[in-house]
């Protein structure tokens, strides 16, 4: 789906019979665990070298 708004679009939605994509295994809110909002600052920091 697409938002027309005064010569902007914006995707607000999608969907796909043959997407890759799983919820069940694509949250980071979930599971506590899988992600560590420190490993974001690393990841700034290694791009801002570019």
């Amino acid at each position: 789906r697409l938002k027309l708004y005064k010569g902007n679009v914006d995707v607000v939605g999608r969907k796909s019979d043959d997407s890759l994509f799983d919820e069940k295994i694509a949250t980071f809110e979930e599971d506590q665990g899988a992600y560590d909002q420190k490993d974001a600052e690393g990841f700034i920091k290694l791009n801002a070298l570019r």
